[in-house]
């Protein structure tokens, strides 16, 4: 009789290696957050851009859409692509915005996180290379480890704004490059990047063959009012944009967003690589999806009151933070997020900081090493969504941890 070892002494199922490379830094550093939770520590979580979390509320057409599409019995597959009416909204949309683009280019995904994975997947393989800013969103990284790719980190300036350091970018351009990321309006900083700016991203794209991958989920968050999308300004540029209606529409858990291939021929076999990709995963949230209808053809007045209380909450966080000793912030100009850095001593991490910050007053940032930035440097990205009140009372305790952080370093 042959004796099968007993669970507890039989070796460890083996984990792919590919595992180690995958990093998100935004949901892994909240481990940190419960450890000081279980020792009686009130943690406010400024990790994650959830604006509901923070009070900010789905607009009701949006869930009439939503629930009327329950009722109406839309409760099963969809096809892969989108339903026709939300990716003809799509392309109704992007065409008055300056980029036309037909719906059989549009695929309805689980969130912009869904389309940035399928082109990503759709472009690289093992051994290419895709340039990403930095700070980047982590996701592109995390996305590129399990693929096999290398991202190749380009330098944006925070002493100018955080633009793109376009001399910098061209230097990196290999024959293994496959992409080129751009976030505009950007995650972690709140940055806008100015046209001139754009036409250089634009025209550096066209000279060596890159496709964009413009993520452009924040555009309608700008506190000057919309951004146009960066296909506006060549509509036959190898384009492909990534929006969705969690952010400016106030709607994350529905994981309802789109991604638009640009409507140049070059473009033509990646789409046909991205819908079979997109066929394997069957469809995207069903009922959700009249949500992208209802948005982008409804009302939008919500858009500028939120606008409105992002450019006073963000600006709170970046005046009172720059007046602490030893740190300083950009002031954002889009977005729900703030890029400070404080200036650590010799040898300390900018993860570090946080996790003691963390652990010290129950505040709970994202290190910028997570964003891709060298970890000496000491940047951290804040979520700005809690109300004003709550932010100045964060922003005091955040500074008066640093001057004891540093003083005792």
């Amino acid at each position: 009789m042959v004796r099968m070892p007993t669970s507890n002494s039989a070796p460890a199922i083996r984990v792919a290696p590919k595992v180690a490379r995958f990093s998100y830094a935004i949901r892994n550093i909240v481990s940190a957050a419960k450890a000081a939770e279980a020792q009686g520590t009130r943690v406010r979580y400024l990790n994650i851009g959830d604006p509901v979390a923070f009070g900010f509320k789905t607009p009701a057409h949006l869930i009439d859409a939503t629930h009327k599409a329950m009722r109406d019995g839309y409760n099963g597959y969809m096809p892969s692509a989108g339903i026709v009416t939300a990716r003809e909204a799509v392309a109704a949309e992007y065409g008055h915005r300056g980029m036309p683009v037909s719906p059989d280019r549009i695929l309805i995904t689980s969130g912009t996180s869904e389309g940035i994975d399928l082109a990503l997947n759709a472009l690289a393989g093992e051994g290419d290379e895709v340039l990403v800013p930095s700070p980047t969103y982590p996701l592109y990284t995390a996305v590129l480890a399990s693929i096999g790719a290398t991202p190749v980190y380009y330098r944006t300036d925070p002493h100018r704004g955080w633009l793109p350091d376009l001399d910098h970018l061209r230097s990196l351009v290999t024959a293994r490059t496959r992409a080129l990321v751009v976030i505009d309006p950007n995650n972690p900083t709140g940055a806008v990047y100015p046209e001139a700016t754009r036409r250089g991203l634009l025209a550096i794209a066209e000279s060596h063959g890159l496709t964009i991958l413009a993520d452009e989920v924040y555009g309608d968050l700008g506190f000057d009012g919309p951004v146009p999308l960066l296909g506006s300004l060549d509509p036959g540029a190898p384009i492909i944009s990534f929006s969705s209606i969690s952010k400016a529409y106030l709607a994350p858990g529905w994981r309802a967003g789109w991604m638009v291939v640009g409507a140049t021929p070059r473009l033509d076999d990646v789409l046909t690589a991205v819908k079979k990709l997109a066929d394997g995963r069957l469809c995207s949230p069903g009922p959700m999806q009249f949500a992208v209808t209802a948005a982008l053809t409804g009302d939008r007045s919500h858009q500028e009151v939120f606008r409105q209380a992002l450019a006073e909450r963000t600006g709170i966080v970046a005046r009172a933070l720059s007046e602490v000793p030893g740190m300083e912030c950009v002031a954002p100009r889009a977005a729900f997020y703030a890029m400070p850095r404080v200036t650590l001593p010799p040898g300390r991490t900018d993860e570090e900081f946080i996790l003691e910050l963390v652990r010290r007053t129950g505040i709970l940032c994202v290190h910028g090493s997570g964003f891709g930035m060298p970890p000496e440097e000491g940047f951290f990205r804040i979520v700005c969504l809690a109300s004003p009140q709550e932010l100045s009372a964060i922003c005091a305790e955040i500074g008066a941890f640093a001057g004891e952080y540093l003083a005792s370093a």
